[in-house]
Parts: C-alpha cells; sequence; structure tokens
C-alpha cells in the first residue's frame, strides 16, 4: 500500500496552528500575574518615573516590608481565613450536594416546587438591612466566626449546578443498592458523593473562591482584631496607604513619597492574597477539567 505524503500535512498543521494558538492565549494569560509580581518587588521610583515592567529595573522588598511589618496580625488573618474557607467548603458542600440530590431525585414528590423555590431566591434578595439584623439580632452572630460561614454556607447556583450533574446519574444504581438493603444515607454517602467528584470539585472551587476571597462579611460583622479575615486586613492596609499618600501634608510623618512604595504595596497585597489559591487549583484541575460540563445536555 502506497501512503499519501500529503495526507498527513494538513492534520500536522493542525495540531501546530493549535498549539500556537493556545501557547499565546496562556501567554496572554500569564502576562498581567508577571507585570503584578514585577511591579511587587519594583522600587516606587522607578514606577514613578518609567512606569510598569515586565522585569523590575531594581529589585525592592519594600513593599513587602512594609506588609509584613506586623506578621503576627498577618498570620492570624491567614489562619482565620483558611479555618473559615475550609470548614465552609467543607460544610457548604455537604448541605449543597444533599439539597441538589434530593431535588434531582425522580421520585421526590416535590422535586419540581422545591426546584423552584430555590431558583426563585437568584431573582430576590431581602436587602442589607433585613440581612444585618438577621444575622445580629436573632443568629446572634456578631463578633463571631461563624458570621463568616454561615451567609455563604448555600448558594442557589451551586445547587442547581450540581442538580444537573446528579441528574444524569442513572436510577437503577439506586434502586439496586435499596434492594441490598441500603439506606438513604449510604447511598448518598458511599455511592452519590464518589461518583460526582467532578462535579463537587468544580462547585467546591467555586465555594473556595467565594469564601478565601470575602472581605465584606467581616467588614460587617467583626470587630474582634482577633478575626479580621486576610482579605479585609489587606483591605484596611490599602485604604491607610492610600490616605497617607493622598494626605501627606496632615500626617505628622514625613515621608518621601517617590520611596514610599504605595503602588508597589498594592500588587503586593494582591500576591499575597491570590498566592496560597494559586497553588491549590493545580491540585484540583484534573477534576476541575472533567466537571467543566456539569449540568450541560448531552447532544
Amino acid at each position: 500500500m502506497s501512503s499519501n505524503p500529503t495526507a498527513s500535512g494538513p492534520s500536522y498543521a493542525a495540531k501546530i496552528t493549535i498549539n500556537l494558538l493556545f501557547v499565546l492565549l496562556t501567554v496572554v494569560m500569564v502576562m498581567p500575574l508577571l507585570l503584578v509580581i514585577s511591579i511587587s518587588l519594583s522600587e516606587e521610583k522607578n514606577l514613578l518615573l518609567n512606569g510598569y515592567r515586565l522585569l523590575p529595573e531594581t529589585f525592592s522588598f519594600t513593599a513587602y516590608q512594609l506588609i509584613l511589618n506586623s506578621p503576627a496580625q498577618l498570620l492570624k488573618a491567614y489562619g482565620v481565613t483558611i479555618f473559615v474557607t475550609v470548614t465552609g467548603l467543607v460544610l457548604s458542600l455537604l448541605f449543597t450536594a444533599m439539597i441538589a440530590f434530593s431535588i434531582s431525585r425522580k421520585d421526590y414528590k416535590y422535586a419540581r416546587i422545591t426546584t423552584l423555590y430555590v431558583f426563585f431566591t437568584m431573582l430576590f434578595s431581602g436587602g442589607l438591612v433585613p440581612f444585618y439584623i438577621l444575622v445580629t439580632q436573632y443568629l446572634h452572630l456578631k463578633d463571631s466566626i461563624w458570621a463568616l460561614i454561615i451567609p455563604y454556607l448555600l448558594s442557589p447556583f451551586n445547587v442547581l449546578i450540581l442538580k444537573g450533574f446528579l441528574e444524569k446519574l442513572p436510577s437503577e444504581i439506586f434502586e439496586s443498592a435499596k434492594m441490598d438493603g441500603a439506606s438513604e444515607y449510604r447511598i448518598f454517602f458511599r455511592i452519590v458523593l464518589p461518583l460526582s467528584t467532578p462535579a463537587l470539585a468544580t462547585v467546591g472551587l467555586f465555594i473556595a473562591f467565594a469564601y478565601w476571597n470575602d472581605w465584606w462579611l467581616g467588614l460587617l460583622f467583626i470587630d474582634n482584631q482577633n478575626l479580621v479575615p486576610l482579605q479585609l486586613l489587606l483591605y484596611r492596609i490599602m485604604n491607610t496607604i492610600e490616605f497617607m499618600t493622598n494626605n501627606i501634608d496632615m500626617v505628622n510623618v514625613q515621608i518621601d513619597l517617590t520611596q514610599f512604595p504605595s503602588l508597589s504595596a498594592r500588587m503586593a497585597m494582591a500576591v499575597l492574597a491570590a498566592g496560597p489559591m494559586m497553588f491549590v487549583f493545580p491540585f484540583f484541575q484534573r477534576y476541575f477539567v472533567a466537571g467543566l460540563t456539569v449540568g450541560s445536555v448531552k447532544s
């Protein structure tokens, strides 16, 4: 048999083109991150004179020294945020999966009305004032670590996404398990959760990012300095730097604005805030890619 030398030509060229396209897309996505890191390591004087550079003209750790001036408070804020993220992630995934599994069951009589009830909460909100009164006056969570966890415990969006995945699980598996004497709880924990790993990982990333990046709940409900989350602490540091920069005449400290790391400190805070989650994401990437089609309809 004679092979056509041009048969693999277009296919090879297409592969090269696709690979180059993804390499270019990766560079475009990585460049802003490298620029943020570069700015955080640059001298303020060079930033003011020459603008942002991909490579620092002069390396300087002044911004990090300013932020890490009180490492105890920063480490405490990291501890609060890590505890809130881990605890909230576990509890939120559990409750989200339980509700999604219930309304995805074909033998649940009120599945449609319950789904409508979950979806309805995405359309309307009670408002900030009733929310604040509920958390502080009725739940008594003011200055409590649970004030950072409970409000984000359930998201109707995550429930509906997970419901779309669980609806694809064959009901014959549950019927067979029931015939073998398995209870509903055993079916849920031993069958449903292991089969839903890609969907749980995808929804779990959304939940983890929501908890990690939140500063609004801390601003509303936390006055105790020992319970201040990381994002709120960095937000306060940024406001302090901005106030000192814009009101230098009101501050009784002589500061050279060309040396004071105003711009670089902002980027350093972005690195400190986003850094841990950037290291966590690759471990869930395999499940995240597998769960990208969660809730989609097969053609």
